[in-house]
């Protein structure tokens, strides 16, 4: 008697609860949070294990961002036909054993070239996993999915990034990238466990994932984040110095600040997801507003610890503008999301370069330690007439091509 056939296993596995699923997409954001963030912490220790000087060794977090910037695009569009829940799993295995690989880096040299592989995967991971995160939920909550996966990476600027470098004071810096790697494993294994097979979509292929660089609406979307973001990282990359040289703290007090930061990042990543779902524009609109706002007034609360930890928090609150501009990316690209969503992160990553070179030059120029909040002011404006323009547009489109407009 001949035997029926035989159901593949993926079809007998029950699905998953999505909030489980997002759990272990976000348990990679925290890896990947940690290691962008911590670096910057372990700077000092691996700079003398290493017996190179404090500049020399900031250019490994530079790596880094290259890697992002290089790998977001690449990555996504080499892989448009592997299906979602392969690609996360083999572009969190490249991000593990890099940073493994870095903790075990002889020299400065090795642990430069292994700090842009590092990055790889960056930009892919959370493009992809942002698409998979969307994909569990009705449309009219994409945001909050998309939100509660980055609050991974938001909570590893209040748990991650402390706990590396205490481990990089207590035993070694090399620990701090172990850490890491460690986080990375295990989210290969619970997004493996976890997260729903689908095949790729069909006509899915490199060439129509470049089709997103068609679209005006991409490069003005990235251009928001690219100029409008790097007001934050103007001020944040500077803080640790303005705590010290204007508010004058001890050092043991700047890493609650930082903290604080954290903690304002995680806020924002929690309610403004649940305003952008309702009006996703004007909600990025008013997140620049903010930003140019407390930006503004962190030179003048500068002087007081009370004053400047609540401007950070609120300066952290802004940091929301990263879920936000992901679903607008993804709206935008139309049949190419997963290159528009990993590029988001390449622009995030242009802000962070373009923020602190600013700051500093507006510092170096004997504007004062507090004149990055003036920098970060700018460039939130600047990403706010950026996304004036792109509205422009699509209100215009909108009045041209009724039907084209609400088929997007």
């Amino acid at each position: 008697m001949p035997h029926p056939p035989r159901q593949h296993a993926r079809a007998q596995r029950p699905p998953t609860a999505p909030g489980l699923v997002i759990l272990a997409l976000a348990i990679g954001a925290f890896a990947i949070g940690t290691t962008e963030f911590a670096t910057m912490s372990l700077l000092p220790y691996f700079a003398q294990d290493l017996g190179i000087d404090a500049p020399t060794a900031g250019h490994v977090i530079s790596a880094y961002a290259l890697g992002v910037v290089v790998g977001a695009p690449l990555l996504t569009v080499l892989a448009a036909r592997m299906a979602r829940r392969t690609l996360l799993i083999g572009l969190m295995g490249l991000f593990a054993l890099f940073n493994a690989l870095c903790a075990f880096a002889p020299n400065y040299e090795s642990l430069l070239v292994l700090r842009f592989l590092s990055g790889l995967p960056h930009g892919a991971y959370f493009g992809i996993g942002s698409l998979v995160a969307v994909s569990l939920v009705p449309h009219s909550r994409r945001n909050q999915a998309v939100g509660r996966m980055f609050l991974g990476l938001t909570v590893a600027t209040i748990i991650g990034v402390p706990f590396a470098n205490w481990l990089g004071h207590a035993l070694t810096w090399r620990w701090g990238f172990g850490l890491v790697a460690l986080s990375g494993l295990l989210t290969m294994i619970l997004v493996a466990r976890l997260a729903p097979y689908s095949p790729p979509e069909p006509g899915a292929s490199p060439l129509r994932e470049l089709g997103a660089l068609k679209h005006l609406q991409v490069w003005l979307t990235l251009a928001v984040g690219a100029i409008g973001f790097g007001g934050l990282f103007a001020v944040y990359t500077y803080l640790a110095d303005i705590l010290l040289e204007v508010t004058q703290v001890s050092p043991s007090v700047v890493p609650l600040v930082l903290g604080i930061f954290g903690i304002g990042l995680t806020a924002g990543n929690i309610l403004i997801p649940w305003l952008a779902d309702k009006a996703l524009l004007p909600t990025a609109a008013g997140l620049l507003l903010w930003s140019a706002a407390m930006t503004a007034l962190f030179p003048l609360a500068a002087g007081q610890l009370w004053s400047i930890s609540l401007v950070v928090f609120l300066i952290g609150f802004g940091g929301a503008l990263g879920t936000v501009l992901q679903t607008r990316l993804m709206d935008v690209a139309r049949h190419a999301q997963g290159l528009a969503a990993a590029l988001n992160h390449s622009a995030f990553n242009f802000a962070n370069a373009l923020g602190p070179l600013l700051g500093g030059m507006a510092i170096a120029g004997g504007y004062g330690w507090t004149s990055p909040g003036w920098v970060g002011t700018g460039l939130a404006l600047g990403g706010f007439a950026i996304l004036m323009v792109s509205m422009a547009i699509d209100r215009y489109r909108a009045g041209r091509w009724p039907s084209a407009a609400a088929a997007r």
